[in-house]
């Protein structure tokens, strides 16, 4: 290709702009006393077709390197070098542009660029042809008092054979299954790290092993889909687009797991991606009596300077654009505690950047939801800065777990979740959707295995079983692992099925991991974050084996669809409903109203929730986790008897029902079976 012609071009906006006769690049490098563009024609050329010197006379205004190259094309790839004081352009790395809008890995040798002297083997950028103007978001999205959340890996949800789509691993191969979503009756999905990351960024003993960073909690495309899951990388926006769009179409909502706590950069032994060259001394927390250390409150070997006005300012860029070119609903926040450290590492009352983020315009309907807690122990559930933020509610979790696997005492807390976890949002004037409930995610074992495992099986991950977390909360049913006996096969089926009874009956957001509700197992795996293969990918075949345990999830799901009861905006307060002719929620143990708050050994809790209104029918939740039956009483209603909607402890068709085919109790007492879960509707 022949050398094109170029010329000032302009800082603003960063980024590459391609527009109908060339391109305008633009790079923000603080310290930069000299930069090159280096244009490459394909993924995988060993040299450019051409480096354009810029002169920082021409090409620099403030802390901005551009250039505008005449009669360029989207398609073209490139990178940037840069050199600081004293330095030369000559062994510099090649950088990739962070505002790129598509990327492409298909040289990255991460081992190589680490070590120093790696040419042509850097990650590259795209130039992205412009977007359409999308259409009108969905606004019913930004609600998540009536959402069901699904939480599903890209890859991983179509790359089983068993999937059989056109594309394994990619957007379009999640559009395809859409309709399944469509049918389990889900209202949004909450995508793993879908920003382009780096596959390579594992510790040596795992990649021996030829494991791979599955999860994708290592960014370093902030602005850019990642490549693997699309088609064709130079078409990235667009794709990604679609399948915003299709989702949308179905009424589904999208949100985004995002990763602005660390980068794929490492620390001081990895490699320099852009960040460590273009703004090292404010992007990442250092060491103050040697900038050389990285501070590490993620884990991952740096931890981003959120709070420095300028990378606020890039993080807040990039969920906008995001949201406003991209479609997005709402994000998710991995580890976002460290949101709220100062430049000093120290925690700030009121951190800049989440104010930034849920006052932004183009944010402020949009859902956030913090992981909150980091690493280095800062716990932020209950409390994390701002207003409006959800909160991944890791106490729900923690005395689910507790409870369904038979620990008594624990019917005082566990009321307390059950009714939104009042304890940790009312008195910051937060609400019950400010909680997302859930008892499974990526991170640690399935709902199959929490069932069928006491211990971690992490072997297969390379790193001698020590990675993963060691407390589990979990019960086997007598046995580790696979076993063929039927009496704990069909234990094990109750407890999964009382795990999605509680997390769909309880006040909040349930938040499902995806393949729980069809018994997905990774075999023990709590740590399956380096897995791409078949102990993390959803087998479709289990469809088909596990049909009545889908059958019994789409059912519970539709279940809480009917009753608003179960989707309070506001706390519950015991107070009558006008209408309804009952209290919002009444308490029982065994008696009626005599819930057992201070039994040590209580194991059983049972609950009236009045509906919304005289049209709804009321609920009553009986929950029994002792290892016997109890005759548990019913309330009388006037005009009203009591269906039999879900009992655990029954075989499928009967473990739930539709009304209209609901069995009618005609007895004062319900007979709840051990390690069971009834819920009964008033018709």
């Amino acid at each position: 290709m022949s050398a094109l012609a170029t010329r000032a071009g302009r800082h603003l906006p960063p980024g590459p702009r391609p527009d109908a006769h060339g391109v305008n690049f633009s790079l923000f490098a603080r310290h930069a006393q000299a930069a090159e563009l280096r244009l490459y024609e394909s993924a995988t050329s060993r040299e450019p077709f051409q480096v354009i010197a810029l002169d920082p006379e021409v090409h620099r205004t403030f802390f901005f390197w551009h250039v505008y190259v005449e009669g360029l094309r989207p398609g073209v790839l490139y990178t940037w070098r840069i050199a600081g004081p004293g330095e030369s352009l000559d062994g510099a790395p090649e950088l990739l542009d962070p505002w790129a809008r598509a990327v492409s890995d298909a040289i990255w040798d991460r081992v190589a660029v680490a070590e120093g002297g790696a040419t042509g083997r850097s990650l590259r950028a795209i130039v992205a042809a412009p977007t359409e103007r999308r259409a009108a978001p969905m606004p019913a999205a930004f609600d998540l008092s009536n959402a069901v959340i699904y939480e599903v890996h890209v890859g991983g949800f179509t790359r089983h054979p068993s999937a059989g789509v056109r594309h394994p691993g990619t957007f379009d191969g999640l559009v395809e299954k859409i309709p399944y979503l469509k049918a389990l009756g889900v209202t949004h999905v909450e995508l793993l790290p879908v920003m382009a990351f780096d596959e390579q960024d594992v510790p040596k003993p795992v990649r021996a092993g030829g494991l791979t960073n599955y999860w994708g909690y290592s960014t370093y495309g902030f602005h850019a889909p990642h490549p693997r899951y699309c088609i064709d990388p130079a078409r990235a926006p667009q794709e990604f687009r679609a399948c915003v769009r299709a989702l949308h179409e179905a009424g589904i909502g999208v949100l985004l797991d995002v990763v602005f706590n660390h980068t794929a950069e490492g620390g001081a032994d990895g490699p320099t991606i852009h960040f460590k060259a273009i703004a090292g001394d404010i992007f990442y927390h250092r060491e103050p009596d040697d900038t050389r250390r990285f501070r590490d409150y993620t884990g991952c070997g740096n931890t981003v300077n959120c709070n420095h006005p300028l990378v606020a300012s890039f993080i807040s860029h990039s969920l906008e654009y995001w949201a406003r070119e991209m479609g997005v609903d709402g994000f998710r926040f991995d580890l976002a505690s460290v949101f709220a450290r100062g430049e000093d590492g120290e925690v700030l009352a009121n951190p800049p950047l989440p104010w930034n983020i849920e006052l932004s315009p183009i944010l402020v309907e949009r859902p956030l939801i913090a992981e909150a807690w980091d690493a280095a122990g800062l716990y932020h559930v209950g409390a994390f800065p701002g207003m409006r933020w959800a909160e991944w509610n890791g106490r729900y979790r923690d005395v689910v777990r507790r409870f369904v696997r038979g620990e008594p005492g624990l019917i005082g807390e566990l009321a307390t979740r059950l009714a939104g976890s009042s304890d940790l949002y009312a008195d910051g004037h937060r609400l019950p959707p400010n909680g997302i409930n859930f008892v499974t995610c990526h991170d640690g074992f399935t709902l199959h295995d929490l069932v069928c495992y006491e211990v971690k099986h992490n072997e297969a991950n390379g790193e001698g079983n020590r990675d993963g977390t060691d407390d589990n909360l979990s019960w086997n049913c007598g046995i580790e692992g696979d076993t063929g006996d039927p009496a704990i096969r069909a234990l094990r089926c109750r407890q999964a099925k009382n795990f999605m009874a509680i997390l769909l009956v309880s006040q909040g957001v349930p938040m499902i991991h995806a393949g729980d509700e069809v018994l997905r197992t990774q075999r023990g795996n709590n740590n399956a974050w380096c897995q791409d293969n078949e102990i993390s990918w959803f087998d479709w075949r289990l469809v088909d084996a596990n049909a009545d345990m889908l059958r019994f999830v789409r059912e519970l799901i539709a279940l809480r669809k009917r009753h608003s009861s179960l989707r309070r905006k506001r706390f519950l307060t015991g107070r009558p409903v006008q209408g309804a002719g009952l209290p919002d929620v009444t308490w029982h143990g065994e008696r009626l109203n005599e819930p057992p708050w201070r039994d040590p050994e209580a194991r059983l809790l049972a609950f009236t929730l009045a509906g919304t209104g005289a049209a709804e029918t009321p609920l009553h939740v009986i929950l029994n986790m002792a290892a016997e039956q109890r005759a548990v009483a019913l309330p009388m209603l006037a005009g009203r008897r009591w269906h039999r909607a879900v009992d655990t402890a029954l075989p499928s068709p009967h473990d739930i029902e539709a009304p209209g085919a609901q069995a009618c109790e005609s007895r004062n007492r319900y007979l709840a079976q051990p390690r069971s879960v009834v819920v009964l509707e008033a018709h």
